[in-house]
């Protein structure tokens, strides 16, 4: 990872932190113990002339993150939907990095356009904007089809975005390097590994032919939610640095008072984010994983319109499960349940105290139970839930590091429209749902049945195999680890049961 490089990059970020002025800001509004202040003062301090200046037109995290690069805007983009972690004043100024950075030149996007597609913008559009948009990976411009007349949405990769990136990304794998080096305790919270899937999502937002296959299932997937909608990929103008779309008219959810102003119900807005992020999570397996305000309209007939589609999650059946009982255990106050759906996804080792457990988690969950709804922080209650599943040997879940992260921000959001939303409360519904649709007698009987097609399809084998069987009955008896013979019979009962579960399968098909 070619540590000299990525040294220097680490220092040159905590330097201009210092030379921005950013670094006090932002150890303020994160809380940070006052060791760390000091530490990261004095540490930050004598390289503060390495630092890059920054805009000295922008407040001073704005100013730094900009400054660093695209990986950075990411995170600032993220802490934009937490006022209650960075406080609202520097929420509101972040709020500028999802959607609103400079752009590049109309030459380089018109250069790119033609590079890619094959033909001038000229020939393909009639009419071609200035950028309306521009955020840390790509800006959009509206257009309209020259044969058509229809209007677009032509998004473009910045220029060297790629190499850019690849920078940051290394410099990130050489600090968690460092940090499994330097503490062990780290290495169960796999910094490698949650860096790797953070450098994956990024590599799929760089290729806009990805982006626009997401598109495309998404779309699919959601065609009958009411209230919500996404536009559809023009596929003949898409390549690997443009991507066109229909164009979506609408009142971006991060401007509040115009939402007020056309008579948009901000509560139901704000529940409605949510309960379609979980929706599409639990329900698909798939969902949009980038929903901080820039990326969401609402459009004239209410509907909520998703942007943007160069982060996906998905998540398997069996981790939806989990997840859904571990949020339906929290609601009910259930923390047995909880405790024992982590033991049996084997998320906590086994070793543990499952009633210790469930203790612990009664303490994570009944703080924001009873409580005024726009005092209950989902920042604090991750970070108690991380100090108990630390306790407790939990090791961190690659996979659901999206699902988690995109969870805050969406509450960010809908917190945002509405202060006084109770999480649990919107949550529960479509939870209940879920569970009423994926957890109990029929759905053993449905799972029975897909694992009786796929044995079915092993139908064309078992000539082959019965074969093999046979073989290994005249060979010497293999023995358990205790030494107990399996013996003849062993096979075929074994044989037997695959019989019949063949012929079962067969049946129901």
């Amino acid at each position: 990872m070619r540590g000299p490089h990525n040294i220097w990059r680490l220092i040159r970020t905590g330097a201009t932190f210092e030379r921005t002025g950013a670094m006090k800001q932002a150890l303020e509004a994160l809380d940070a113990p006052p060791l760390l202040r000091i530490a990261a003062r004095v540490l930050g301090w004598p390289f503060k002339w390495l630092g890059l200046r920054g805009d000295p037109t922008q407040p001073p995290i704005l100013r730094a993150l900009t400054a660093l690069g695209p990986a950075y805007i990411k995170f600032g983009q993220i802490l934009s939907t937490r006022p209650d972690v960075v406080g609202q004043q520097l929420a509101d100024d972040l709020r500028v990095l999802q959607d609103k950075l400079p752009a590049f030149s109309m030459t380089e996007a018109q250069a790119t356009v033609e590079a890619e597609l094959g033909a001038s913008v000229d020939d393909l559009f009639s009419s071609f904007s200035e950028p309306v948009a521009a955020a840390s990976i790509a800006q959009v411009h509206r257009a309209i089809l020259r044969e058509t007349g229809q209007i677009v949405a032509v998004k473009i990769l910045r220029p060297n975005i790629e190499r850019n990136f690849r920078r940051d990304i290394d410099a990130f794998y050489f600090a968690a390097g460092m940090i499994e080096f330097l503490s062990p305790a780290s290495r169960r919270l796999h910094p490698n590994a949650v860096v790797a899937h953070f450098d994956s999502v990024v590599q799929g937002e760089l290729d806009l032919r990805m982006e626009a296959s997401a598109a495309a299932e998404f779309s699919a997937n959601t065609r009958d939610d009411q209230g919500f909608s996404v536009p559809r990929v023009k596929w003949e103008l898409s390549a690997r640095r443009v991507i066109t779309l229909e164009w979506a008219e609408g009142i971006p959810l991060g401007d509040v008072p115009a939402l007020r102003a056309a008579g948009i119900d901000l509560q139901d807005m704000g529940a409605r984010v949510i309960q379609m992020f979980l929706s599409h999570a639990l329900r698909d397996g798939y969902f949009h994983a980038d929903m901080h305000q820039g990326n969401l309209k609402v459009a004239s007939n209410g509907d909520l319109v998703a942007l943007d589609f160069g982060i996906m999650g998905r998540i398997d059946e069996y981790t939806r499960r989990v997840y859904a009982e571990i949020l339906m255990g929290f609601i009910q106050k259930d923390y047995r349940r909880v405790a024992e759906v982590h033991f049996e996804a084997g998320y906590v080792p086994a070793d543990k105290d499952v009633n210790a457990f469930a203790q612990a988690l009664r303490s994570v969950g009944e703080p924001i139970f009873g409580a005024d709804a726009s005092k209950i922080s989902m920042a604090r209650l991750l970070s108690h839930l991380f100090d108990v599943t630390e306790k407790f040997g939990m090791e961190t879940r690659v996979e659901l590091i999206l699902l988690q992260r995109t969870m805050v921000v969406v509450e960010g959001v809908a917190r945002s429209l509405d202060p006084a939303l109770n999480m649990w409360e919107v949550a529960k519904p479509v939870v209940e749902k879920y569970i009423r649709s994926n957890i109990g007698p029929r759905v053993m009987i449905r799972d029975l049945r897909a694992t009786l097609q796929v044995l079915a399809r092993f139908g064309p084998k078992l000539p082959h195999l019965t074969e093999i069987a046979v073989a290994r009955l005249s060979a010497p008896e293999p023995t358990l680890n205790k030494g107990a013979p399996i013996g003849p019979l062993g096979y075929v009962v074994t044989g037997a049961i695959l019989a019949g579960l063949f012929i079962i399968g067969i049946g129901l098909l």
